[in-house]
């Protein structure tokens, strides 16, 4: 049984890798091409002091040439890339919620595939893009390390605790919960010594609420196709069980 649900677990990842690329292409593609124009033509390597652009589930990863090192070309090349790297995510993804699931032991159903989909979302999408907002190519950024750091911090605080509120009731509990998911803003995320950009304000603000956006229809997308594929795998195993007993 573990397998089946395992294996399922990965197909709905795969499947909502190809979703997050073709969601992507919609907005939040077209916003990092614009916005490429013109860090090209200010002149300006932006990406020596360690800038990333996008994250995968919601938003893309936007690479140039820097220093003669390879990038994928645009068009069908970039594309291919972009669909793998969501696949392997939305793999990962999956198997990461599916494990949560096996291990508290919670029956899951279309909807609370969704709910769970809604807490990714809150988790990796949501809670760190309130001190690091996705950033199109040609806007300064703090130290690479820093930030990574603080992400995984956030993205640990803020899934410890929403599992303490969905599973412990009492007010001190509540109050530790909270505390844990505010705890990364109020120590801040770290932020770059001058705040230089190549692009207009309301490119990157444009870009900031298309990739957030894309990320919360794409993890409602993985969330619900997640339950419903292990609610039959489940129902067809217990099935079999009966009828071999």
């Amino acid at each position: 049984m573990l397998i089946r649900v395992l294996l399922a677990a990965v197909l709905a990842g795969v499947a909502a890798g190809v979703f997050a690329t073709a969601a992507q292409s919609v907005r939040v593609t077209p916003l990092i091409l614009q916005a490429e124009t013109y860090e090209n033509g200010g002149g300006h390597d932006h990406h020596a002091g360690g800038h990333d652009h996008g994250t995968t589930a919601g938003t893309e990863v936007a690479e140039t040439d820097e220093g003669g090192a390879w990038a994928p070309a645009d068009g069908w090349e970039r594309t291919f890339f972009t669909l793998m790297a969501n696949i392997v995510v939305g793999a990962g993804f999956a198997l990461v919620i599916t494990a949560v699931i096996l291990v508290t032991g919670r029956t899951v159903t279309l909807t609370s595939g969704l709910a769970w989909g809604l807490a990714g979302f809150i988790v990796f999408v949501l809670a760190p893009g309130l001190g690091l907002p996705p950033e199109l190519p040609g806007t300064a950024a703090a130290d690479l390390t820093a930030r990574q750091t603080w992400w995984l911090a956030t993205v640990l605080a803020t899934g410890a605790g929403l599992g303490i509120l969905a599973f412990r009731r009492q007010a001190l509990w509540i109050v530790a919960a909270l505390a844990l998911i505010a705890a990364p803003h109020l120590y801040g995320a770290p932020q770059p010594a001058e705040h230089e950009a190549l692009v207009p304000a309301n490119l990157a603000v444009e870009f900031a609420i298309a990739s957030i956006a894309t990320g919360f229809v794409y993890w409602l997308f993985l969330g619900g196709l997640l339950g419903f594929v292990l609610d039959r795998v489940m129902r067809s195993e217990a099935a079999h069980l009966e009828a071999a007993a």
